[in-house]
């Protein structure tokens, strides 16, 4: 039988994830106004590098599949989350927290190569949209990481309580999201560049 206090942290966690089910779906129009600006202007290179002079297909690949092994990961963590494996459910988090520095720090690298070339976001509307949708992602990423790191430090401290866990789902909704916008910016910015 369910008592009162079992019921509204319940329904308090029902909420909360309504919420940010509204938030997800805001941080969609973001990104949809991002893709169609870059839809907009992204072959206007006023003479400047175009995506086969800057893109790398191999190394944009490996950067891809750091990101869609951590949403494996997470999901992992999350049945050993469900079935009470709190080692098991650790271990997962700290790999899929490896994992996203390790696409965030490639994504870094390929920033840091291309402003090196002179590939700055001034120099066309092309790098323009590029650098703000790419990095608009990088940032929701770095933000994920550090909400992480502060969920595996609350496991640590509080243990697996309801709250923890419902932080948890939540965060795996943001993470998993940020993998299906990675997927859009991988295919429509990086692959059809390449393709004309």
């Amino acid at each position: 039988m369910i008592n009162t206090r079992q019921l509204e942290q319940k329904e308090t966690m029902e909420i909360k994830t309504f919420g940010f089910w509204i938030y997800l779906m805001s941080d969609l129009i973001l990104f949809s106004v991002l893709f169609s600006a870059f839809a907009v202007v992204g072959h206007n290179y006023a003479g400047g590098p175009s995506p086969r002079d800057l893109f790398n297909l191999p190394y944009l690949f490996g950067e891809t599949m750091f990101l869609l092994v951590s949403s494996a990961t997470y999901g992992l963590s999350m049945v050993a989350m469900y079935n009470y494996k709190l080692k098991l459910l650790l271990t997962g988090l700290i790999v899929t927290f490896l994992l996203g520095l390790g696409f965030i720090t490639m994504e870094l690298n390929e920033f840091s190569h291309m402003i090196g070339t002179g590939a700055i976001p001034g120099r066309s509307s092309f790098l323009s949209a590029f650098f703000t949708l790419v990095g608009t992602h990088g940032t929701h990423v770095s933000f994920g990481l550090i909400w992480m790191g502060v969920m595996i430090g609350q496991i640590f401290i509080k243990g697996l309580t309801t709250g923890v866990q419902s932080r948890l789902f939540r965060l795996g909704l943001f993470w998993h999201f940020l993998d299906i916008v990675w997927i859009g910016v991988f295919t429509f910015v990086y692959l059809l560049g390449l393709a004309q």
